[in-house]
């Protein structure tokens, strides 16, 4: 558990990712990411579709589009783009993360997750702390 200063930044932050999330397009879910390293933000991300696509995420049955990329794919794949790195970073999401993002957080280097509402499957969330991720819900 965190202690208070570390409490009070995680709800400062997440609170910028709910309200980085509104800058997506989804209409069915909104997902906010930030990523910080030494209380700095280093890179932002939210639910959308790749640069030069037209900015609807889902189909006309209203299922969202298989190239859709999530918050937290965005803000890393924004960091790969620079000189800097999520090495030892914290991610702070609007919603726990899916399987294959997991997977990129893992692999990117980033050792703390936390997040505001939980997805329904789980899974990404097992298979981070399983790696050595700390993860840890904080609702806001």
């Amino acid at each position: 558990m965190a202690n208070s200063k570390t409490a009070k930044y995680d709800a400062a932050y997440l609170r910028m990712a709910a309200e980085w999330s509104k800058l997506s397009y989804c209409q069915r879910r909104q997902v906010g990411a930030l990523i910080v390293k030494g209380r700095s933000i280093i890179s932002d991300g939210y639910n959308g579709t790749p640069s030069g696509f037209e900015n609807f995420c889902e189909d006309e049955d209203g299922y969202t589009k298989w190239y859709v990329l999530h918050a937290e794919a965005n803000a890393i794949l924004k960091v790969a783009s620079t000189t800097q790195s999520c090495e030892g970073a914290t991610l702070y999401l609007t919603m726990s993360p899916c399987r294959e993002c997991s997977k990129l957080i893992h692999q990117s280097g980033i050792r703390r997750v936390v997040y505001a509402t939980e997805y329904k499957d789980l899974s990404g969330v097992d298979f981070l702390r399983k790696a050595g991720v700390e993860v840890e819900l904080v609702s806001l």
